[in-house]
Order: structure tokens, then sequence, then C-alpha cells
């Protein structure tokens, strides 16, 4: 069977109408939800399987499980107008219940959902408003979804406004404001809670002791009921209990993540997309024949032909390498010392941004915290208060604008804080738009009389070097990576750039290659794909010079006449072209009369989804930086 035709037969879907002043399901209703939650799951499992067969990853277990609830929701849809009928989710990842419904609308061919994630196939990883036909919303980043639908009840009064949520979602603290409106307004939302007691990196119950989503919204003033999520009964008692009362409400459903599927049921692993292999088992096992498993057999990763010069065969992972390096200044200390002198917050991305490794290998520094980045990174700096005390503080670089404030107050109150955000830029970012680390520059908000320097090392060896050299630096410091690998930087004589004898200097450019023609100004991932558009110029004759700006917020005013006394000068780099190094640089330059042809490259669309695919569609591969090359220095 091949991906032209979607194997489960959605046109199967029951349509039923419930009416929530019945109290009792009817057989016949029983039957025909019973039937709409398998015929969902099943279709759920196998389009988002195709993410790890085609390796963009993706989620799985948090759609699935809120199967039972999407049904209802669609059932209730058809009884009343009075339902607004749009479900909203603030779980972003849980985009697959989107495409699911845009299906069963005819909005999007069945058969389209076997490209989900997949590059150029308007199916990333959340849902975005205006480019997936059927999807009625953007849910951004994760918990960012309830203030905006007391807005969606304000402006439609005599609405019951419906929303998803999680356990994992209700940690951020934006929905603490919104239970206030809410209950302020008598606004009527009504919430719907996945709670699974798992969130990415383990069980809320187990890192995060204290926290109950119901008692939490109980206590803003919420009506609050509980029910068990796979039991029909007491699902729809609970829709009938939170319906029939005036004012915001939430029902909370306890279940297991993933239930009913071996290998991943009550494991934080179901968060992801689930593994072929369990996948296979899970469809056999409800009767689909091989030609459905062959759909998932047959799909593989898209394969990147392109060989860069200028850099190794092998890769590594700056996120990870970040926790190697931090375990390595640890490893200087003692137990107790370093107890003492450092603590390193985790938000509950330890595996993603490289923190894993020193909970592994110094759990004596370590606090694994929940989905609270603002209140996480306010006490890494309360932490770093004592002028002798060193806070670490990690997340996704996307998460860097909801710090903003606290950045200042802790900049104010002159902390000591290491801020590592990973998955910057656009590379491989499969889950699109709203997780794009492309404001960075926003942490450089202090005045020019405080220091506090942004990093971007090219290479796993520059960011050992950076983090030997800054850790014990007092005061703000930020440090970025990127989601996908990157390979080291090589000299001419094919040695490692970063390698033995190298120091770093905080503010200090490389000089990767000298030109006098004109000159690539360039960080982070962005060194490797320049230094390769570079090498291939300079074979043509074009004597184009590279540097490395790995201290993103300084000019090395040596660097900067050098470059600025050349023909050209490009920047080129995965932050937002309004916002980074390029948007300031030429002003750099101009201050100190130095007017080279200038020109920036940096991100400009919303992405495509997808992996190494985002790179070159914000024309920032190699062949599109050759072109801008090409194009100054003529």
């Amino acid at each position: 069977m091949s991906l032209e035709e979607f194997p489960i037969d959605l046109k199967k879907y029951k349509k039923i109408a419930l009416d929530p002043t019945k109290t009792q399901l009817t057989s016949e209703q029983k039957s025909a939800l019973t039937a709409n939650i398998n015929l969902f799951r099943d279709a759920i499992v196998l389009f988002t399987a195709t993410g790890a067969a085609r390796g963009v990853s993706g989620h799985t277990g948090g759609p699935y499980d809120t199967v039972p609830e999407l049904a209802i929701l669609l059932a209730l849809f058809e009884h009343s107008e009075k339902f607004h009928p749009v479900v909203f989710d603030e779980a972003g990842h849980r985009v697959a219940t989107q495409y699911l419904l845009s299906a069963l609308s005819g909005d999007l061919p069945a058969e389209h959902l076997l490209h989900y994630r997949q590059a150029n196939s308007k199916l990333p990883g959340h849902p975005e408003l205006g480019l997936t036909p059927g999807v009625k919303f953007s849910s951004g980043r994760l918990g960012h979804m309830w203030p905006l639908v007391n807005g969606v009840a304000l402006a439609n009064k005599s609405k019951v406004i419906f929303c998803l949520g999680s356990d994992g979602s209700q940690q951020e603290g934006n929905d603490a404001e919104a239970a206030r409106l809410a209950v302020a307004q008598s606004l009527n939302v009504k919430l719907i809670i996945d709670d699974n007691d798992v969130t990415i990196a383990g069980h809320p119950s187990e890192y995060l002791k204290g926290y109950d989503v119901g008692k939490t919204l109980e206590g803003h003033g919420l009506k609050v009921v509980r029910a068990d999520g796979e039991d029909l009964d007491s699902l729809w008692s609970g829709f009938v209990e939170i319906l029939n009362y005036e004012g915001p409400a939430a029902l909370i459903n306890k279940r297991p993540m993933c239930p009913g599927i071996k290998g991943l049921e009550g494991s934080s692993h179901g968060h992801d997309a689930i593994p072929v292999k369990i996948a296979v088992e899970y469809l056999r096992g409800k009767g689909y024949p091989q030609s459905v498993v062959d759909i998932l057999t047959n799909i593989k990763p898209d394969p990147n032909p392109y060989l860069y010069i200028g850099s190794t065969k092998e890769l590594a992972a700056n996120r990870v390498e970040f926790g190697e390096a931090v375990s390595r200044v640890l490893d200087g200390l003692s137990k107790e010392e370093a107890a003492k002198k450092v603590l390193v917050i985790d938000s509950d991305l330890e595996g993603s941004t490289g923190l894993k490794v020193i909970h592994q290998k110094h759990p004596e520094v370590f606090l694994p915290s929940g989905i609270m980045e603002r209140g996480n990174f306010s006490a890494a700096a309360g932490f770093g208060f004592d002028k002798d005390k060193f806070g670490v503080f990690s997340t996704f670089s996307a998460f860097l604008e909801m710090i903003i404030s606290e950045v200042t107050m802790a900049r104010l109150n002159y902390c000591n804080v290491l801020c590592h955000f990973s998955h910057s830029g656009v590379d491989e970012m499969a889950d699109n738009t709203c997780h794009f680390g492309i404001n960075s520059f926003f942490a450089d908000n202090g005045l020019s009389d405080v220091q506090s320097w942004l990093y971007f090392p090219a290479d796993a060896a520059q960011m050992d070097a950076i983090i030997a050299r800054i850790f014990f630096e007092k005061g703000l410091r930020f440090i970025f990576s990127t989601r996908a690998k990157v390979p080291w930087i090589l000299k001419p004589d094919g040695s490692k750039f970063f390698g033995d004898g190298y120091k770093f200097e905080p503010g200090k450019d490389d000089v990767i290659l000298e030109g006098s023609k004109g000159y690539v100004v360039a960080f982070g991932d962005m060194v490797y794909r320049a230094h390769d558009a570079v090498l291939r110029v300079r074979q043509e004759g074009l004597d184009v010079g590279l540097v490395n700006k790995s201290t993103l917020n300084l000019v090395d005013e040596q660097t900067i006449r050098k470059v600025g006394t050349s023909p050209f000068v490009i920047v080129v780099e995965s932050f937002n072209q309004k916002t980074g190094l390029g948007s300031k640089f030429g002003t750099w330059l101009l201050e100190r009369q130095l007017t080279p042809k200038y020109a920036y490259m940096g991100v400009i669309h919303e992405g495509c989804g997808g992996l190494t695919e985002q790179i070159p569609h914000q024309h920032l591969d190699p062949q599109s930086i050759i072109q801008k090359i090409r194009s100054l220095s003529n």
C-alpha cells in the first residue's frame, strides 16, 4: 500500500449528538463513542509513527490519550451551537489531534496524514493557523493557549469555550494568570485536562512533589471535577457536571500515558513519536493487514547527500557537549564544594539541553523542576545572588523570549547565572516556527555599562573552551547551541581549528580564513556552512575570508577594522534577520567610518517543517551564501 491511500477508513466515524442535560449514556451512544475512539486512536498511532519512521520525530501519547475527550467534544458540537466548535489545545505537540480533525472535516485528504511533520507537507510539529487547511488556531508554545481562549470567551459570551490542557501545560505561569481572569469574569471556559503524570523528563509526582493540577485550579476558584479518562461513564459524568455549572470549570481526567499500547503505557517515552516497532505490534494486534504495516516499514529518512568541505564528517551535539563541559569544570571541585557553590536547575528538558549529563555525573548540584521557565531562571539567579555562588539554567532558545523580564531582574541584582539555550536557530526544527530560537539578542537588554555577553560556539571543541573560560565569571552569561549536530571546523592542514592549544577569550573573534576581496562573518551552526561556501569561491579564485564571531554582542576592534576595510562584509546567521547580529553589525561599521559593501542573511520565513530542509528554506545553505558573495564581489 502506498502513501497515496490512508488505509484506515475515517468514513467509519459515527456522528452522534450528546445532550449534557442527560446524565447517562445509552448503550448505543457508548457503542458509537467506543468505535470512534478506536478509529481515532488507530489513525493517530499510524500517522504519528510515520514521523518516527521518517526520522522527524513527533508526539503520539498526548493526542492518543485525549481521544475519548475529543470524541465527546465532537458529539457536543453536533448537539448544540452553544458550544464553540473549536478544540483549542494548550499542548501544541498534540497537533495530531488537529490534523485528524482537518481530515474528518474534509479540509485535508486523509492520505496526507501519512506525511506528518515531513518538510513542505504543511503538517509541522505544532498547529499553525493559515498554513494547514482546516487548522483553526496556532497553539504556540506549551501552556500559552488558555489566556487567549479567555479572550475568545469574552468575544463569544453566549458560547461555551473548550480548551484541552495537561498536567504539563498547567505548570506554566501563564495559566495562573488565566485562571484568575476566568474566575473574576466568570468566563464560560471549560478546561479538559489530561492528567497522566508524564512529561518529557519523567513524572511530575516525582520531580515536582506537592503539585496537584486539580488542587491548584480549585485554589484559583475554578469548579473542578475529576474523572477516569478511560471510563466513558465516568468521563461523561464529568462533562455533564462542568457543563451544568455556570462559569469556568476544569475536568481533570486521570489515565496512564498511552493506555493499551504495550511498551509505552505509563512511560515518559510515550510523549514522543511511537517507535515503528511498537506501532507495528499495536496495529497487528488490532487486526490490520500486512499492507498497513508495510507503510511504516517502507518509509525511510530523507538523505542529505551534501558533502561539506572545511569541516569533519564526524558530528557532535553541542547541546550535549554543554553538559559534558560543565561536568568537567565540576570535576575540579569536591562534591561538597560543588554543592555549596553551584546549582543547576532543569525545566523538564534535561535530556534535550545537555543537563542530563550533569544530573548523572554531578547529582549534588542538580535540581529537577517543572515546566516553569520564568520561576526556574529566577531561582537560579537567586542562588547566584551570593557573589560566590553560581546558578545554571537551561531551556530551549525559543523560550528565552519568555524570561526577558526575569533577566532584567537578575541583572539589576548582580546575579551570577550561566544560561544555556539549546535548539537555537532553525536547523532540524520540525516543531517549526513557534519553536524557532531566533530572537536570542533579546537577552542583550542591559545598558552599555553592563557586561553580559552572548556566546554561540562553532563546534564542540569551542563549546568546551568557552565553558572552561567563562563558567565562574560574574554576572549573566548566555550560551547557545543547536538541536542539530555540527561538525568540527578544520584548518587548511586538516587539524581542528579549536583543538589543542586553542584558548577562548571573550570578545575575541576567530579569523578562520584571511581574505583580500571581502569577508563573511558567521557564528554557531552557520560557521561550517559559511566555511564551505568561502572555500568553494576561493577555489574559483575569489579570495574571500571568514570570521567566526562567537561572542555575539561585543565588538572586536581589531577584527572589525580588518573586515571593514575589505571590499565587502556579509553577516550570515540563523537568527531573525530583524533582530540578529546583522541588524547591528552594519551600525558598528558605520560608527567606525568603515564603509564596505554590506549585506546580512538571516531567518526571514516561517518554517517549512522537516529537518535539514529548514536551512535552505531560509536561503542559508552554502549555495545561497555563494550567490550572495558573488553578488557583492561584482
